[in-house]
């Protein structure tokens, strides 16, 4: 007997979600089924997937459980797994409040790259604490067509590779993945964000997420932009004692980024619940037929 499972759908900076909540981890959500759901033609539609489940009840999840009560378990677009998604915690924490289960103020989101201080403030934006970047040392370059550029390495849990441009066009059309090189770079995948200055510590960007293709946002992707921009610009929080703020256009919006002397990053953007209805178990189950 078929059954009802609930979703809504939610974006922020127009990096959009299906949002799952299955508090108990009871529902079975493989890759086929997660990249039919978001699928935009014959499916819901999205860049991603938030599973939302208590963390005790998930087995990558229950050492966090004393620290966080919920688990994002995020998936990318073609069901693949991936570690964080900054724009996605937004939505999550945004989700959990039109849920009830949390208010305006601070929580903690647990995520497989560790868990994540967020703030819910009064005038709607969410705030994340995305953790430090790490800059792998060697030379990486990306390239498009006849085009290549060097770029910074930088990892917010999950790879990035940052390269400053003339014009945002030059990315090309970003269905398919960028190429780089070394080819052992990036072993997982790597995202890749094109970036064009707009002003003082105000950028562009653009960007390839892996397991996605383009997408209208990036959290992890703008926290990397910022981190490479002020390496370039001269700017080290931990040599200055000074935070480092950059704003950070993207198709989709606007995030503001601030790097901090302890080298913890914050990003302050816009999250929405913007649909929520229920789909048929019997679609899924025909999917893994």
């Amino acid at each position: 007997m078929s059954t009802r499972i609930a979703f809504l759908k939610g974006h922020g900076t127009e990096n959009d979600f299906v949002i799952v909540p299955d508090p108990e981890n009871a529902l079975d959500l493989p890759p086929a089924v997660v990249a039919a759901l978001c699928d935009r033609r014959a499916g819901l539609g999205g860049d991603g997937l938030l599973h939302v489940v208590r963390s005790a009840a998930h087995p990558e999840a229950r050492g966090m459980a004393a620290e966080a009560e919920w688990f994002m378990d995020y998936r990318n677009g073609d069901g693949s797994v991936a570690e964080m998604c900054g724009n996605g915690v937004r939505v999550f924490a945004r989700y959990l409040q039109h849920a009830g289960h949390v208010t305006e103020g601070d929580l903690a989101v647990a995520t497989r790259g560790g868990v994540k201080t967020v703030h819910i403030a009064k005038n709607g934006d969410v705030t994340v604490g995305m953790g430090r970047a790490l800059l792998p040392a060697g030379d990486v370059e990306v390239s498009v067509g006849e085009r290549e550029w060097p770029a910074r390495n930088v990892n917010m849990g999950n790879p990035h590779a940052v390269a400053f441009v003339a014009d945002l066009a030059h990315a090309g059309d970003l269905y398919a993945p960028p190429s780089h090189a070394p080819a052992g770079a990036y072993p997982d995948g790597v995202n890749v964000e094109f970036v064009v200055d707009r002003g003082p510590r105000h950028v562009a960007m653009r960007v390839h997420e892996r397991g996605s293709g383009e997408t209208r946002s990036c959290g992890t992707g703008a926290c990397a932009v910022a981190v490479a921009t002020a390496r370039r610009d001269g700017l080290d929080p931990a040599a200055t004692g000074t935070p480092a703020t950059y704003t950070v256009d993207v198709p989709g919006g606007t995030l503001v980024i601030t790097e901090r002397p302890d080298g913890e990053i914050e990003m302050t953007g816009p999250a929405v619940i913007v649909a929520e209805g229920e789909f048929d178990s019997a679609w899924l189950e025909g999917i893994l037929a």
